[in-house]
């Protein structure tokens, strides 16, 4: 790539903490070091679809390190589910001069970018999941915000369900791992925690509750994961079939089910929070800053290299490339042992 380029970013899927930060580095180091121009789509790929932009400089990125959300906007747009939509992607790009795209998000999002780059587009991704259900990388930005949160809520439900007697149910963000519940859950001292990776068995959940107040204890914490399917059941909860334009039905409603059927069976009192969107808002914690800032540098620095097709990532303590494609084969579910870590504290 010839020594200043202009570079186009985007943010796409759900926000999330640290998104900020990753614009940010892209811009410092993009503008200072290497000399480059850089161009924000609006709301992830409807901006490249319909050509929104801005221009990324010091002035429009600066202040925003701790901010959550995104500066760009964000969404769930799929440019393949539009008639043309890839031909006025690439319109977009060869009007505003784009020699590289830099996509932020998670599997879905660099799903299109891989799409991209088999078309010819050089493209770097950054990951980006809450879930950090997405392979090739260690962590994800924004999962340890989301744990902190999810563990903070449980800290507060404890005093409420020491107090009344009661079962709390805590429903997580986790829609194909169990990530956000084990960790909360872990830090948070649950008695039960539920994951998409082992089904359940509400009977079983219901014996460990009564063992649990069998033994003096009055009170119980379930952690349960968006997307926890029944052993043998229909699957996770969605909301009334909606889907978006990636095929993914709105989870939501696991919770509510298990407190209704906790209290049935075992006649505990039963109350469920479902932290939702929460999870995602409020400004990163500073492991999610500093994370969201390695990436940004490095995926400029990518950029810069010519090592386009690939996406930045978290291995152990170092940041590497891998291919988009090796990324973005499976995704990166629970690992067991670490379920059984906390399986050892329940009850």
């Amino acid at each position: 790539m010839r020594a200043m380029a202009r570079i186009g970013l985007l943010t796409g899927g759900g926000d999330c903490p640290g998104l900020n930060a990753v614009i940010r580095a892209i811009v410092r180091k993009g503008e200072d070091v290497h000399g480059h121009e850089l161009v924000g789509f609006r709301h992830g790929w409807a901006g490249v679809l319909a050509d929104e932009a801005m221009e990324l400089h010091h002035g429009t990125t600066s202040g925003i390190l701790h901010r959550g959300g995104t500066i760009l906007g964000t969404s769930r747009t799929n440019p393949y589910k539009d008639d043309g939509g890839s031909a006025r992607v690439h319109q977009t790009l060869a009007a505003r001069g784009i020699d590289a795209l830099i996509p932020i998000g998670g599997e879905d999002t660099l799903g299109v970018a891989r799409k991209l780059a088999d078309e010819g587009v050089n493209v770097v991704g950054v990951p980006k999941t809450i879930d950090n259900d997405l392979a090739g990388t260690d962590f994800t930005f924004g999962f340890q915000t989301a744990v902190q949160i999810a563990t903070d809520a449980i800290d507060r439900l404890h005093t409420t369900a020491e107090s009344h007697n009661r079962v709390m149910v805590v429903e997580v963000m986790g829609r194909h791992a169990g990530w956000i519940a084990v960790y909360s859950g872990m830090a948070g001292g649950a008695d039960v925690v539920l994951v998409p990776e082992r089904p359940f068995d509400v009977e079983q959940v219901c014996d460990s509750l009564r063992r649990r107040h069998e033994s003096g204890r009055t009170f119980s914490i379930v952690v349960v994961a968006e997307g926890a399917e029944r052993a043998g059941g229909d699957g996770p909860t969605a909301g009334e079939g909606v889907v978006d334009e990636f095929g993914h039905a709105r989870l939501g409603g696991i919770g509510v089910d298990l407190e209704h059927e906790i209290e049935e069976r075992t006649g505990f009192e039963s109350r469920v929070t479902i932290l939702g969107h929460v999870q995602r808002g409020g400004t990163p914690t500073a492991y999610d800053r500093v994370l969201a800032t390695r990436f940004g540098v490095a995926a400029i620095d990518a950029v810069s290299d010519g090592a386009f097709g690939t996406m930045v990532a978290l291995h152990a303590t170092a940041i590497r490339q891998v291919e988009l494609e090796e990324a973005l084969r499976e995704p990166k579910l629970l690992d067991p042992a670490l379920y059984d870590t906390a399986e050892v504290f329940f009850g």
